[in-house]
């Protein structure tokens, strides 16, 4: 099996390999694993899960961050959804075996939860809107990639799951500076950031916090990074 792993930030694949790459590229980080970097978004996703089909992957994890809807969830904890609530009302089901090899694994040492993690086309910013989403679907998270892979997988007939670290709880309003940085590619422009947050400086302290909650999903996914090449032997 070669295990294709997608990530959607350039932050989130600093979590798999120091090496830097282009959007769409993709590098090998383990034996049989291939990773790509996609740029956030249905759109980039679906391309770039395509992208590690065509270069061999048997089997597609979504990997990378998650924002919480369910109130309970915290930075740092790790989402391995059991299914994908997709922005057309349909459930799309992760590969149930590989999972669960993936909770015996990682049951001992991490905070996980299984359930559901709803895809989304726009970056749910707010706290109110977070759980509005939650009491209408129950999904414990949102991201904007799992859904596309989701799709590609399944039309492809291949195994997949999701491997997603919460950012923000449920509880926080997403700075506007990540928005306004955002590039049309679906990467965030720094440069971008920093002038916006020059002319709006009140944003600063919901950046901080959103970059040490940051830090704690990012030691979730480095830590789960150790683990993947028993996590890419899906039996």
């Amino acid at each position: 099996m070669i295990t294709g792993i997608l990530v959607a930030l350039p932050e989130e694949l600093h979590t798999l390999t120091k090496t830097k790459i282009k959007q769409g590229e993709c590098i090998t980080v383990a034996k049989n694993t291939i990773v790509i970097l996609s740029g956030s978004g249905f759109d980039n996703a679906r391309v770039a899960a395509q992208i590690l089909i065509d270069q061999g992957a048997t089997q597609l994890i979504s990997w990378g961050c998650a924002g919480a809807l369910a109130p309970h969830l915290k930075a740092g904890d790790l989402i391995i959804p059991e299914l994908i609530h997709t922005q057309d009302n349909s459930l799309i089901a992760t590969h149930t075996e590989w999972s669960k090899q993936i909770v015996e694994l990682l049951k001992n040492s991490i905070k996980y939860y299984t359930g559901t993690l709803l895809e989304s086309h726009t970056v749910v910013a707010l706290a109110h809107d977070k759980n509005a989403l939650y009491q209408t679907t129950l999904a414990l998270a949102v991201d904007m990639e799992s859904g596309a892979v989701a799709r590609t997988a399944q039309q492809a007939q291949i195994p997949f799951i999701a491997l997603r670290s919460i950012v923000d709880p449920a509880n926080l309003d997403l700075p506007h500076a990540i928005n306004h940085a955002m590039t049309a590619s679906g990467l965030v422009s720094v440069p971008k950031l920093m002038l916006y947050l020059c002319s709006h400086p009140s944003e600063l302290p919901r950046l901080i916090k959103l970059g040490l909650n940051f830090n704690a999903a990012s030691k979730t996914l480095k830590h789960i990074a150790h683990q993947l090449p028993h996590i890419s032997k899906n039996q």
